[in-house]
């Protein structure tokens, strides 16, 4: 239970008539999750070696129809990270207001979990990474391009500790994921599907759309397609043993909390458990994965609101993390909460919301209960028709159906905007309108194309499309059919040519293929790996012409043996970080 960090290590020797000191040079104190009497004592050894040795992740993104993932260096004992990460400590607010306080609290994780979630991201206290979601990147690098937190901590110490830029979610959790690792605190990245951000604590997300059925931005509460936090494994002896083991932390600046933007330690079983009123940030993390949805229509020139439809089992889907010595996707979903829909879940979410004092209070901004169970006369949903990926025109086929033994004429808005991960919408794309009699009971298809040619210029670097059609039934209730699409980018292949061993070289061949009729330029590839090369090696790659192959050869010296990982990322002109890695056995 001693502080960590840096300590001056001397000896002292005395004869009968002097005493000289000697110091022999400093070493520093990390957490143990080895030791059985440490707060992050973790008993399996494999889980150890994962969660604190381990310098190589995979992050999941995408979408819940489309999972997707990409590997991530952590690289928390490489060079001076370490060094990097002990001076975060001495940045922070706490240590500025009261630096004695602040070392004497520096043994206990929950304290440090959360002065780190702060300390990285930028806001408040000039911490590591400045977030933007703005869709547009100048003045610093898309969030999408880093492969790795060295180059982020290490960029942020050579500019005299100035925030570095761009971060997203995933960004923020990784590289909180390297300074809890390199401290010994077990950590590892969680990604949340249909994530809520909860702005006002009502544990209910609120959306808008106008007559045409574009999203409008106009509330403080979003869905998020994915976001990345992080789990730490300690004890919790502030709430008692039933609470201690994995803890939520989160780095990415959503809210404040006691002023300042930090996320947690939230114990996980407290969340699944409603338990909201426990410390810290608990009603966040539980809207996070719980909230309900209301779909609004607004009218832009009076002002007024109607509800469209309210969902209650659409939010925190498949929630991911990588598995412990493989490079695969668990669900820990059932870890969170109770199975969706079932009464034990229902129950769980009344209880969280009477602990928040939302049963009893009047909500001026909820729908009424006429507003909620008021029954659609037609239902809706796209389907894909074809591939979803760059380059590609999107088709997509609209299929409405009458529920009713009657005719009915719908009258329909579409669009197509491009959106930020966070379902942020950024450009329009593409609209349309059609009036249809649907017959009794009646389904019909209309199929959709949306050209390459027309996305192209406002595809941001998340590849999102998020599609919505309203749909004005006469003599009913509206109906609102979304879907968020992401497109795939196109893919790139590493061959190592020759057996990898320590401080020989070996050759690396990347190629890639361009996939579209048209000429790509700007090529780059950037090139990292622990243990594999010391820093980012940047490749300029020649212009290829439409489905042209591309082959790129570098060399490796590996400086240490056993599983290491090389990641790749390749941009240019049309495509955005196309990544992918490989596993070398040095």
């Amino acid at each position: 239970n001693a502080v960590i960090g840096r300590y001056k290590l001397s000896v002292q020797s005395t004869s009968s008539d002097s005493s000289s000191s000697a110091s022999l040079g400093t070493f520093v104190l990390l957490f143990n999750p080895w030791s059985s009497g440490d707060d992050v004592f973790m008993p399996s050894k494999a889980e150890c070696e994962e969660y604190v040795l381990e310098e190589f992740g995979i992050i999941f993104a995408g979408n819940k129809n489309r999972i997707s993932s990409f590997g991530w260096n952590f690289a928390q004992f490489q060079g001076d990270i370490l060094d990097i990460c002990l001076s975060m400590l001495d940045r922070s607010l706490s240590y500025r207001q009261d630096p004695i306080t602040d070392a004497s609290h520096r043994n206990d994780p929950k304290y440090l979990g959360r002065v780190l979630s702060a300390m990285v991201n930028a806001n408040d206290d000039r911490g590591v990474v400045q977030g933007n979601w703005s869709g547009n990147y100048e003045g610093g690098k898309s969030p999408s391009s880093w492969t790795g937190s060295g180059e982020i901590l290490q960029n942020w110490k050579k500019s005299g500790f100035r925030p570095v830029r761009y971060g997203q979610c995933w960004v923020f959790a990784a590289v909180l994921t390297t300074v809890l690792r390199c401290l010994g605190i077990p950590t590892r990245t969680i990604t949340n599907f249909s994530s809520a951000h909860d702005a006002d604590r009502n544990l209910r997300v609120d959306e808008f759309y106008d007559a045409s059925g574009n999203h409008l931005d106009r509330a403080a509460d979003s869905i998020w397609n994915f976001h990345v936090w992080n789990e730490s494994w300690f004890t919790r002896s502030d709430l008692g043993p039933s609470y201690s083991g994995w803890q939520i932390l989160d780095a990415t600046p959503q809210e404040e909390s006691e002023g300042i933007y930090q996320c947690g330690p939230a114990s996980r079983k407290a969340i699944k458990e409603g338990d909201v009123e426990l410390d810290y940030d608990c009603p966040f993390v539980f809207a996070e994965v719980n909230a309900d949805c209301m779909y609004w229509n607004y009218d832009t020139s009076t002002g007024k609101k109607t509800l469209i439809f309210s969902q209650s089992t659409i939010i925190g889907q498949a929630i991911s993390t990588k598995a412990v010595g493989r490079d695969d996707r668990v669900d820990v979903t059932n870890d969170y909460k109770y199975e969706e829909g079932s009464k034990k879940e229902r129950d769980i979410f009344k209880k969280a919301r009477k602990k928040l004092g939302l049963e009893d209070k009047f909500d001026p901004t909820a729908p009424t209960l006429q507003e909620i169970e008021q029954k659609p006369d037609i239902s809706g949903k796209f389907k894909v028709a074809g591939p979803l990926q760059v380059g590609k025109d999107l088709n997509l086929i609209l299929v409405l159906a009458n529920l009713q033994s009657d005719a009915k004429t719908v009258h329909i808005n579409m669009t197509a905007w491009s959106t930020v991960y966070t379902r942020r919408p950024v450009h329009g794309i593409w609209k349309d309108s059609i009036s249809v009699t649907l017959s009794p009971k009646e389904e019909k298809q209309f199929p959709i194309k949306i050209p390459y040619t027309e996305y192209q210029q406002q595809l941001t670097t998340d590849n999102t499309i998020q599609v919505t059609a309203l749909c004005h039934v006469e003599g009913g209730i509206q109906v609102l059919v979304q879907r968020d699409i992401t497109l795939d980018n196109p893919t790139i292949d590493i061959q190592v040519l020759g057996e990898a061993k320590v401080n020989r070289e070996v050759d690396v061949e990347v190629i890639f293929t361009n996939p579209i009729d048209t000429e790509v330029t700007d090529c780059v590839l950037q090139v990292e790996g622990s243990d594999l090369l010391r820093g980012i090696l940047e490749i300029d790659v020649p212009p290829l012409k439409a489905g042209e192959n591309s082959s790129t050869k570098f060399q490796l010296v590996p400086f240490d043996v056993g599983p290491k990982h090389l990641l790749v990322n390749f941009s240019c002109d049309k495509f955005a970080n196309v990544k992918t890695f490989k596993m070398v056995n040095v």
